[in-house]
């Protein structure tokens, strides 16, 4: 990646070339994944493949490929520290994300933490991924919430 995010920008929405190589180069995780909550994929998997275009299509008609990447750019502090946040929060802990957070580390970092639950399938994109898993989630995570 250029050393400036708005560098990577530029070349990533000027063509469709550049999100189109850069998707696919997912796939090969994105499969594994996939398959391990959906119907078995493919090498030729039309579902797969849709998925990728779909959100090639996403960030290059909205224009957010990379500013959705920039919190890693701009962000100076230890990014996995806690941040002591005032407001109601639930997490969801999936195994397979870049951090599976532990109940000690969200205590300390949510002060307010209405929710914790450690799951045994999912990821980075538990959406996609676990969709009505994570749904379950979302609705028991702010259930409290709910007058």
């Amino acid at each position: 990646m250029p050393s400036r995010w708005r560098t990577a920008h530029r070349r990533y929405t000027e063509s469709r070339i550049h999100p189109s190589a850069w998707q696919p180069s997912c796939l090969t995780t994105t499969r594994a994944v996939m398959s391990s909550s959906h119907a078995p994929l493919t090498d030729n998997s039309e579902a797969l493949h849709d998925d990728v275009l779909d959100n090639i299509t996403l960030y290059w008609l909205t224009n957010t490929a990379i500013s959705s990447a920039r919190i890693y750019w701009e962000n100076k502090f230890g990014f996995f520290a806690p941040k002591g946040v005032a407001i109601p929060v639930a997490v969801s802990a999936f195994p397979d994300d870049v951090y599976t957070a532990p109940r000690s580390w969200a205590e300390r970092a949510y002060p307010k933490l209405i929710h914790y639950n450690k799951l045994d399938r999912g990821g980075h994109f538990a959406a996609w991924e676990q969709p009505e898993l994570f749904c379950q989630e979302v609705r028991a995570g702010f259930r409290s919430l709910r007058k």
